[in-house]
């Protein structure tokens, strides 16, 4: 195994700061081939590889690159592909997916990543360290096609936790959608863009893996392996990952329609509360208008025949205020504006 640790100067926007990212190359040495896993690799370290095992110069070029699309290449020694998996859940700013690279032929298996596949490094440590020797034994001993339904089974299968998350995620939105006292809306579209995101991952994903079930089986001991079965079960747990996308895709479209309809409802009874309060208000406001201007009124204080003392302008106004906002009220209850 070759560890380094590479620190780069990067300026997403206008703060520059360094990360130090770690490259890392592990050789696993099976029965009749080598697996090579490479992280953060260097172009000298894919270009030897390449001399090594004639690749394509042009899938090394693929490799390099951080962001390439999904694509498959079918050689006659060997095949070369690319897939795409959700990055980790992290604090940082994270792409919108994790690329792995794969040349897979009779002797050999490469794989080429940039940054962390948890699961795909959970399985070189263990080949690596020999900490389970019957599972070492079954993914080295054999063929590079089991190596490699293993590696994208793994994959594919933390695939699914994820989808666990997103569906208990949704348990959780919909108890905030009918809870008047909390927003939802960033909530929902957060959750909606990582949806969207995993579909444009998955749809691709399955196309290769069904490729790659049709020429997988000339890096196979046909005699001892049934790798299609076994690729067939992939493809199966990937029909289930979409599916899950697609219900969950439509569940959050419909929480996004309620969220809207039960705001909107919301505004309406403010908005509605507000205006009868302005309403009931105005009598108020026009007889507080017409007694405040220096003239004399009927009841004001230059009225020498006042009913009730000192108090009559009070109680004038008071009376003639509240008498037409009870009115109102009363008639606004009537046509049901007021429940």
């Amino acid at each position: 195994m070759k560890r380094e640790f590479i620190t780069k100067r990067l300026r997403p926007g206008k703060k520059p700061i360094e990360e130090t990212i770690e490259k890392k190359i592990t050789t696993i040495e099976g029965s009749k081939f080598s697996w090579i896993d490479l992280i953060n690799p260097d172009r000298k370290d894919v270009e030897a590889l390449a001399e090594k095992y004639h690749f394509n110069e042009l899938n090394v070029e693929d490799c390099m690159a951080k962001f390439e699309l999904p694509k498959l290449d079918i050689y006659d020694d060997h095949i070369f592909f690319i897939l795409h998996f959700p990055p980790l859940e992290s604090k940082k700013v994270l792409p919108k997916y994790s690329q792995l690279s794969i040349f897979i032929g009779n002797g050999f298996l490469v794989t080429i990543h940039h940054g962390e596949l948890k699961p795909l490094i959970d399985l070189v440590n263990s080949c690596e360290s020999g900490s389970d020797p019957n599972r070492k034994q079954h993914l080295m001993g054999g063929s590079t096609g089991v190596l490699l339904h293993e590696i994208i089974d793994v994959l594919v299968d933390d695939l699914m936790h994820t989808i666990r998350k997103i569906i208990a995620n949704l348990d959780d939105i919909e108890d905030r959608v009918f809870d008047e006292t909390r927003s939802a809306a960033r909530a929902i579209s957060i959750l909606r863009r990582e949806i969207y995101m995993i579909r444009r991952i998955v749809f691709p994903l399955k196309r290769i893996v069904v490729e790659i079930n049709k020429n997988v089986e000339k890096f196979s001991k046909k005699e001892e392996e049934e790798l299609t079965l076994y690729f067939d079960d992939v493809i199966d747990h990937i029909d289930k990952v979409l599916d899950s996308l697609e219900e969950s895709r439509e569940t959050m479209d419909i929480y996004k329609d309620t969220d809207f309809m039960l705001s909107t409802e919301k505004t309406n009874k403010v908005l509605a509360i507000l205006t009868i309060i302005f309403t009931l208000a105005i009598p108020a406001t026009v007889i507080g208008t017409f007694y405040g201007m220096n003239v004399d009124l009927p009841g004001g204080m230059g009225d020498g025949g006042m009913a009730f003392g000192t108090y009559t302008t009070f109680i004038v106004i008071l009376l003639a205020s509240a008498i037409p906002a009870g009115l109102m009220f009363i008639y606004f209850r009537k046509l049901g504006w007021i429940s």
